[in-house]
């Protein structure tokens, strides 16, 4: 249990300190998104960027017990959202190598239809979410929900 705690103050200290270096670093991307956003996407980006490789091995095992594996590359990335929300996760994208290696984060797109919510999920090269280019040929397999 002593373990747990220290393990999550030390996730909470590199958060803030990735944070804080995010502010400073790129000042008109926390005047669009906002502080207390850059603290939550900064926070998340770690998680699941340590976790990354066992959740993706996990999620190719849960695929494949139920006969749907890929023989395709796949890769844990962390999913950006924009629109009338400001949900974030992780999501596992598959395609092929070259093109997995190039996806660095899933941009989430929301929008209401008629009532409807929409979630238009886009793979692209970069977790900066002014500045990118889709990854065409890349698809997302799965969807972590991550509870802040």
């Amino acid at each position: 249990m002593r373990r747990i705690l220290q393990c999550k103050k030390t996730i909470v200290t590199l958060s803030l300190i990735f944070s804080v270096l995010s502010v400073a670093i790129f000042p008109s991307v926390t005047q669009a998104i906002g502080l207390g956003d850059i603290f939550k996407v900064g926070g998340v980006g770690f998680v699941v960027d340590r976790i990354a490789k066992p959740l993706n091995n996990f999620i190719n095992s849960l695929m494949a017990k139920q006969g749907a594996a890929t023989d395709y590359a796949t890769k844990v990335v962390p999913i950006i959202s924009v629109g009338s929300s400001g949900h974030i996760g992780a999501a596992q994208v598959t395609g092929d190598q070259d093109l997995v290696d190039r996806t660095k984060a899933v941009l989430q797109i929301e929008g209401d239809f008629s009532g409807l919510r929409v979630k238009a999920l886009v793979p692209i090269d970069s977790e900066n979410p002014l500045n990118f280019s889709r990854v065409n040929g890349v698809g997302v397999s799965a969807v972590v929900d991550i509870r802040i």
